[in-house]
C-alpha cells in the first residue's frame, strides 16, 4: 500500500495591497483621530480669535473634542487591539467595527454643526457601545487585572453625560467640571498602562539598562494622582494643592527609576518618557494653579498636550508598526511628529508661566505645530493603516 504524505499545515497569507481598515481596531480610530487632531485644533484657534462660531462656546467645544474625540478614538482603538492580546479573544472587526466607527465620527460631526438634547444624545452613544464590547471580552476571558481598563470607557460616558447636561442646564454645573474630571481619567489611565508598558518596552529595548521599580511606589503614585486630579477637578478646598505636589513628586520618583536619560538616543522610547513626564509636571502646576501662583491652564496643558498627546503620538507609531508587521524603529518622520509634539506643549505651557503677554500667540503657535505632528503621521502612517501587514497575518 502506498504510503500517502501528510502535507504540512500552512497559514493563509493576506497580499499586502489588502484593503484591511476594518481588521483591527487600532487602525480606523488611530486614522480618525489624527485626523481631528490636525483639523480641530486650527479650528478653536480661529474660534478663539474670533474668526468662528462654534455652536457652544469655544472653550467648551475645544475641550470636549480633545477628550472625547481625540483621546477616546485613540483609547478604544488602543484598548479593544490590546485587549485581544491580553484575552486571545476577538474583538470588534469588520462591520461592527465599522458601524462603531461611524458612531464615533456621527458625534463629531453633531458637536461640529449642531446644538441640543439630539446632538447630546448622537454624542454620549459612543463610548457606553464601545464599553460594553470591551468588557464583554475581558469578562468572557476572566481578565481580572485588566477589569479597570474595561470599565475606563464607562466612567468617561458617564463624565460626557454630566458635560451634555450642564450645556444643556439640566444641572448647575460647569461643563469644564466634566472636562477636568474626564483628564483625570486618562492621566490614571496613562499612569497604569504607562507603568506597566514604558519600563518594560524600555528594558527590552536597550541591552543592559538598569531600572529601579517599586510596587509600593506604583500603587502610591497612582492612588495619589487620581485624588490630587479628583479634588481639582472638583473645587475641593485647600486639600487639593498639597496632595497634588506630593503625586507630582511620587509620579517624578517612579519615572526616574525606569532610566529615561538611557533612552535619549532612542526615539520610540525617549517620547514615551519624556512626555511621561509631564505627568509630574502638570500635577506641580496643578498644585501651583490651586495656591494662586499660575493660571489653571498650565497645568491642564502639560497633562493634556504633553503627557496625554505626546502617549499618544509615541504609542500610535509604536503599536501602528508592531502590529502592520514592521520594524519597531521610529525613523525620521516620526522623530519629526514627536518633536513637533513637544514643542507644542512647551509653547502652550512656557507662554502662559513665563510670558503672559505672548499667550494668544501661543496658542496659535502650538495649534501649528501640533497639527504638523499629526499631519506628518497620517502622511506616514495612512499607507500602513489601510493595508494588511506586510508579514500576510491577519490583524
Amino acid at each position: 500500500m502506498a504510503l500517502i504524505p501528510l502535507e504540512e499545515p500552512t497559514t493563509k497569507r493576506i497580499p499586502p495591497d489588502t484593503f484591511s481598515l476594518w481588521a483591527l481596531a487600532f487602525r480606523p480610530f488611530y486614522l480618525l483621530a489624527a485626523a481631528l487632531a490636525v483639523i480641530a485644533i486650527p479650528v478653536w484657534a480661529v474660534a478663539f480669535s474670533g474668526g468662528l462660531q462654534l455652536p457652544i462656546p469655544g472653550m467648551w467645544w475645544h475641550a470636549h473634542e480633545m477628550i472625547f474625540g481625540f483621546a477616546a478614538a485613540v483609547i478604544i482603538g488602543f484598548l479593544f487591539t490590546a485587549g485581544r492580546n491580553w484575552t486571545g479573544l476577538d474583538t470588534p472587526s469588520g462591520a461592527p467595527l465599522a458601524l462603531l466607527a461611524g458612531l464615533w465620527l456621527a458625534g463629531r460631526l453633531a458637536m461640529a454643526f449642531g446644538s441640543g438634547v439630539w446632538v447630546a444624545v448622537v454624542d454620549i452613544a459612543f463610548l457606553p457601545v464601545a464599553a460594553v464590547l470591551l468588557l464583554r471580552v475581558l469578562v468572557k476571558a476572566k481578565s481580572k487585572r485588566n477589569y479597570f481598563v474595561g470599565v475606563l470607557p464607562g466612567l468617561l460616558a458617564l463624565a460626557n453625560l454630566v458635560f451634555h447636561l450642564a450645556v444643556l442646564q439640566v444641572i448647575d454645573a460647569d461643563p469644564l467640571m466634566a472636562m477636568h474630571l474626564a483628564l483625570g481619567l486618562i492621566v490614571v489611565l496613562e499612569t497604569i498602562i504607562g507603568g506597566r508598558v514604558i519600563p518594560m518596552f524600555t528594558f527590552n529595548g536597550i541591552r543592559g539598562i538598569k531600572q529601579w521599580r517599586d510596587k509600593r511606589l506604583d500603587w502610591a503614585a497612582a492612588i495619589a494622582t487620581g485624588v490630587a486630579l479628583l479634588l481639582w477637578a472638583t473645587g475641593a478646598g485647600t486639600w487639593a494643592a498639597p496632595v497634588s505636589i506630593i503625586a507630582a513628586l511620587l509620579q517624578a520618583v517612579r519615572v526616574g527609576g525606569w532610566n529615561p536619560w538611557a533612552t535619549r538616543k532612542v526615539s520610540l522610547l525617549w517620547i514615551l518618557h519624556l512626555s511621561y513626564m509631564w505627568i509630574p509636571i502638570g500635577l506641580a502646576l496643578i498644585g501651583l494653579a490651586q495656591l494662586g501662583v499660575l493660571p489653571r491652564t498650565a497645568g491642564i496643558h502639560a497633562l493634556a498636550i504633553g503627557a496625554t498627546g505626546g502617549l499618544i503620538i509615541g504609542m500610535i507609531t509604536r503599536t501602528a508598526l508592531g502590529h502592520t508587521g514592521r520594524m519597531l524603529v521610529a525613523g525620521p518622520m516620526e522623530t519629526a511628529a514627536y518633536v513637533l509634539v513637544q514643542l507644542a506643549v512647551l509653547i502652550r505651557v512656557l507662554t502662559v508661566v513665563a510670558i503672559p503677554a505672548a499667550a494668544v500667540g501661543g496658542i496659535h503657535a502650538a495649534a501649528t505645530v501640533w497639527s504638523l505632528g499629526f499631519l506628518v503621521y497620517l502622511w506616514r502612517y495612512t499607507p500602513f493603516l489601510l493595508r494588511a501587514r506586510v508579514d500576510g497575518k491577519e490583524g
